[in-house]
């Protein structure tokens, strides 16, 4: 499994791991309108080579709603390319963030949300 560190911003920082056709992202800071292009482009290159990415938001505190658009914006392009795209480990606020905004059932329809850790 080999690990790659995006360049982080001020705000954010995302660490991605790949194996074989799956990879995670991991996010840490906020997910705002500063941050949100470094998000995206960090997942959109990952989807074409890969089947299934995990975004792993244990780490990350705060989303605007440009980081919104970013998340809806990459599971969109997933989507269109038959590529899993599965949120997890999200903070109660950000979880709740997505419930009011329906944004949960969006992206329990790519094959996850899970607000809970993955060994819960």
């Amino acid at each position: 499994m080999a690990a790659n560190p995006s360049t982080p911003s001020a705000e954010l920082t995302l660490r991605t791991e790949k194996n074989g056709d799956e990879a995670a992202v991991y996010g840490s800071g906020r997910i705002t309108s500063s941050t949100s292009a470094q998000l995206q482009n960090t997942v959109r290159e990952l989807i074409p080579q890969n089947k299934r990415i995990l975004l792993d938001l244990t780490n990350v505190n705060y989303i605007d709603s440009s980081g919104i658009g970013a998340m809806v914006s990459v599971c969109l392009a997933a989507n269109r390319q038959e590529c899993e795209l599965k949120v997890v480990n999200a903070q109660p606020r950000i979880r709740d963030l997505f419930e009011i905004t329906k944004l949960s059932t969006v992206f329990e329809n790519q094959g996850g949300y899970r607000g809970l850790k993955s060994d819960q």
